[in-house]
Formats: structure tokens, C-alpha cells, sequence
């Protein structure tokens, strides 16, 4: 069995797109919109079949999280190499984003960052 794809509600979806398509190589499908619900939804997808499914509703409410709450931690994204990592994790800086974790190793071997993407949400960038 495998993943069919994660899915990220956001009350901002373009820019959220823009996020994933500029940093993470990510192309988006056309915008999905339900004219009943008002829901609206981009699948971005990734090398070697990965998926995110973008969405966001009329009626969506912000809420107050803290780093460590139940739920999905974090997505990753594999970077191929030690460099690539520095380089996209500067970039990231440069333009803004918070970066939580500046390149290392980690106790587990992984060599990452971690950076939030415009929600706040935590994104690992790995060797």
C-alpha cells in the first residue's frame, strides 16, 4: 500500500501554491472549485509521484497552535545533498520564512533543516 497524498487546509491557497511550486519544485493542477461548498483545492505534485492537496473553504477559522500539539508534525522534502539543504534553507531565510532549525545532523543520521511555510506549518528539508 502506499500514500495516495497528504491534504493541508489554508485560508490563503495561492499563496500557499506559490510556497510549494517556488521552494519545492512542486506543479499544480488546475483549481478545483465545488460551487456548492464553495471548497476550492490544487493537488501539487512532486517527483516520483508525491502529492499535496491544498484547500480552503469560505468558513475557514484560524486557530492557535503551539509546536507541539496532536497531528501531523511535519512534511519532508529530500534535498539530495548536504548542499542543496545550506542552499535551500538560506534561500528560504533570504526571502523571509522562519527557519526553526538551522542546518545539522540530527540524533536519528538525517542532515536537515526545518523552515514553516507561509501557515506556520513545519516543513524538514533533508540531505
Amino acid at each position: 500500500m502506499t500514500i495516495d497524498h497528504m491534504a493541508l487546509y489554508t485560508q490563503d491557497l495561492e499563496r500557499m501554491r506559490l510556497f510549494y511550486e517556488t521552494y519545492f519544485d512542486g506543479k499544480a493542477n488546475t483549481m478545483y472549485q465545488n460551487p456548492k461548498t464553495g471548497l476550492q483545492t490544487y493537488f501539487i505534485s512532486f517527483a516520483e509521484g508525491a502529492r499535496l492537496e491544498l484547500m480552503t473553504r469560505p468558513a475557514m477559522e484560524a486557530c492557535e497552535r503551539s509546536r507541539l500539539w496532536t497531528g501531523w508534525a511535519h512534511l519532508a522534502f529530500k534535498a539530495g545533498t548536504r548542499e542543496n539543504v545550506d542552499a535551500l534553507t538560506e534561500r528560504l531565510r533570504t526571502d523571509g520564512y522562519e527557519v526553526t532549525g538551522d542546518p545539522r545532523v540530527t540524533g536519528d543520521g538525517y542532515y536537515e533543516s526545518c523552515v514553516l511555510d507561509p501557515d506556520g506549518n513545519m516543513i524538514e528539508i533533508t540531505a
